[in-house]
């Protein structure tokens, strides 16, 4: 029997509204929007991590916030276990006729959206701001069963904040929890925002470039720590990044993004071995090469990425893709199967499949 997924992201739309003239008003004319987010799918499986990956604005931070709920979805479906999370963040789960139980829908309003965020959490990618400088470590860490208002003695709250603490690397955890954030380094920090997530034992972790604002020396013992908490308590983890090395360094699964878009989908070592889409392949070309007697020929784009209040017609990456042709000014491109598990949105990956098809085709005719 297949496992369903934890977590279900179907046809998701997020766009905000974009500020326009006082003639504008007067004259009423339609108001525009930021497509921040446009038709994004994707599965994610109990204890996996997928790498959400893309330029700055390409809308992978805020598919992470509709997926906890911190943004209500313009449209689409977000299945947490089979809770529309696009319902239960507007206070309304249960109209959508999805539900995981007697148990939750006799629940208030609030009391749904405490039990559903017990069981995601968040870690943000600047732990300089995401932590109160006037708060002792302990302190923070602790919050987030205070809030929960979850039923532990004393004992049970010390015991879970000294293993999250020490889960994270702060060891030992009574050397910490009484100092205050501005006594810790940068990776100290961002161990403490981890720890953080940890002590409610949620079951999935959107990281949002965790490890960008950190030194590089410190880089890789952070996606250590998210891999080996991956490993010992099985939790999903969304990563989103701009850092394909990174991705590639730990993540089962990658989702390159480009304007609000989905544009290449599949395992990560597929996806970067085997890119298809000319976005990819421009991403992957200026990735580091681990040999430098063989390296890779590097594809530059030329142009801005467009504007996501006035988007190109057809397909939103042919105004800087190098191998275009006409169609592509036209056509906004579907998803096509490279292999079992490897989708690309692209005409030329579709043109070279069909023509791969009838050769195939020709060569079986002509041995018949």
């Amino acid at each position: 029997m297949l496992e369903n997924p934890l977590l279900q992201v179907q046809n998701l739309y997020k766009h905000f509204p974009a500020s326009h003239s006082i003639f504008g008003n007067l004259f009423g004319k339609h108001p525009k929007v930021v497509h921040a987010v446009d038709g994004v799918s994707f599965d994610l499986k109990k204890g996996q991590i997928l790498a959400l990956v893309g330029e700055s604005g390409s809308g992978k931070t805020t598919v992470g916030m509709n997926v906890l709920g911190l943004q209500i979805p313009t449209k689409g479906q977000i299945l947490f276990d089979g809770i529309n999370v696009a319902y239960w963040s507007q206070g309304r789960l249960g109209e959508s006729g999805i539900n995981n139980g007697d148990q939750i829908q006799s629940l208030s309003t609030r009391q749904q959206v405490l039990l559903l965020r017990r069981r995601a959490q968040m870690i943000f990618q600047d732990p300089y701001e995401s932590l109160d400088p006037r708060q002792r470590i302990f302190d923070i860490v602790v919050e987030p069963l205070d809030i929960h208002k979850l039923p532990v003695s004393e004992d049970d709250r010390i015991e879970r904040v000294r293993d999250a603490l020490e889960t994270c690397g702060l060891a030992p955890a009574d050397h910490f929890w009484d100092r205050y954030p501005d006594g810790l380094s940068g990776g100290q920090r961002q161990r403490v925002v981890i720890a953080g997530a940890l002590v409610l034992e949620p079951e999935l972790l959107v990281a949002d470039e965790p490890v960008s604002m950190l030194d590089v020396s410190i880089r890789a013992e952070l996606l250590n720590l998210l891999l080996d908490i991956r490993n010992k308590r099985n939790i999903s983890i969304i990563y989103t990044t701009h850092d394909l090395a990174t991705a590639g360094f730990f993540t089962d699964r990658m989702a390159v993004m480009y304007l609000g878009r989905i544009v290449e989908l599949g395992p990560t070592r597929e996806v970067l071995e085997n890119p298809k889409h000319p976005y990819t392949k421009a991403l992957v070309s200026v990735l580091p090469a681990p040999n430098p007697r063989r390296q890779r020929e590097r594809m530059v784009l030329r142009g801005e990425v467009p504007n996501p209040i006035d988007l190109p017609p057809g397909c939103r990456f042919h105004p800087r893709c190098p191998e275009a042709i006409d169609k592509c000014k036209q056509v906004d491109p579907d998803f096509v199967q490279v292999t079992k598990e490897h989708q690309v949105a692209c005409l030329l990956v579709q043109k070279q499949i069909i023509h791969l098809m009838e050769v195939n085709s020709e060569g079986v005719h002509d041995d018949t």
